[in-house]
């Protein structure tokens, strides 16, 4: 009973990510988990029995590392289309910044041309 309660430490360990032999956020699986556990590569078998309870705890861990993950990325998703919305706006605001300050050059020349025309009584 002990080696299956190494499997489960080291199922422990790679939830909390912080495993003793293999490297930090490395994937969930049963691989891992044996290999984190001091065992060899596919030593946790689905035709053992007294394995189940761990394969299913494993898969558990996995969903639940995936859907993280796959939050993570719509957030990242979200704020890369926010980032895209404001450079758009950003460059909208410029132009219309740039075409008021043309209409101004235009109208200060025509009140220019104006008071040569008619000079501006005081």
């Amino acid at each position: 009973m002990s080696a299956l309660n190494d499997y489960w430490e080291a199922l422990s360990r790679l939830r909390s990510n912080t495993p003793v032999r293999v490297p930090k956020s490395s994937p969930i699986n049963k691989d891992t988990v044996a290999l984190e556990a001091g065992r060899k590569r596919g030593s946790i078998k689905k035709s053992r029995a007294s394995f189940s309870e761990l394969i299913e705890a494993i898969d558990n861990a996995t969903a639940n590392i995936n859907h993280s993950y796959q939050s993570i990325d719509n957030r990242l998703k979200a704020e890369k289309s926010a980032k895209n919305n404001y450079r758009e706006l950003y460059h909208q605001t410029l132009n219309r910044e740039l075409m008021l300050m043309e209409r101004l050059a235009q109208l200060e020349k025509e009140i220019e041309n104006l008071k040569k025309v008619v000079p501006l009584r005081k």
